[in-house]
């Protein structure tokens, strides 16, 4: 269904620590398996040493993976000596972290990772990421700004907010979670269906806006 209304990435959340997994590992392999081309599988975890996380990756045969734990760079390190070919998505998390924090964590990964996503953090609960809510744009914005690398934008998502989101951030792109899901926690079609639309067409406007 995901593949079907244009989702060019999807992620599949294990090994979390504020949430129960959506599905098992080995289903999630299997559902990998049967994904078309143009649909890129990302493993989404908050493992955070490199052993676990290539057994990991290696069983579910991705070749991306959105990293959400305290990870320390030695870590990513030698996930790469491991696995050379494997691309790297970091979480900054906003609401958790101070802006100087955020600024120096972008500078220390950065030459370690492929991408940033910035995803929001609930003091209730503690989590950070996949918390249905927004944050800070300004602070994302900026984070962009300042970026050598793409930065993603989480948190909150939906097709009622998107378009505004990326106006007002200009990310590389987007992700949402539970902002498309119906009230029993599952992914919805019409939700994702206008989610994508709105997003492209955000995204291009942007760019009319920039050549013109």
């Amino acid at each position: 269904m995901l593949a079907s209304l244009g989702a060019d990435y999807m992620g599949f959340p294990l090994r979390l620590t504020h949430y129960r997994d959506d599905l098992p590992e080995k289903q999630v392999a299997a559902i990998i398996r049967r994904l078309p081309a143009s649909v890129t599988p990302v493993l989404i975890t908050y493992l955070d040493t490199a052993p676990e996380i290539r057994e990991l990756i290696r069983q579910l045969d991705v070749t991306m993976v959105q990293l959400h734990g305290e990870i320390k760079p030695e870590e990513i390190i030698l996930l790469k000596r491991y696995l050379p070919h494997i691309r790297i998505i970091k979480s900054l998390i906003i609401g958790q972290n101070s802006m100087a924090s955020l600024t120096s964590c972008m500078q220390e990964f950065s030459p370690l990772v492929d991408f940033f996503i910035t995803d929001t953090y609930d003091p209730v609960s503690g989590a950070s990421g996949a918390t249905g809510k927004t944050h800070d744009w300004p602070i994302s914005r900026r984070l962009v700004e300042i970026s050598p690398l793409p930065v993603i934008l989480a948190g909150g998502l939906n097709p009622a907010n998107i378009r505004d989101a990326i106006f007002a951030v200009k990310p590389f792109g987007v992700d949402a979670h539970t902002g498309v899901e119906n009230e029993t926690g599952e992914k919805d079609p019409d939700l994702i269906d206008k989610f994508i639309r709105r997003a492209r067409k955000a995204f291009s406007d942007i760019l009319q806006l920039k050549f013109t």
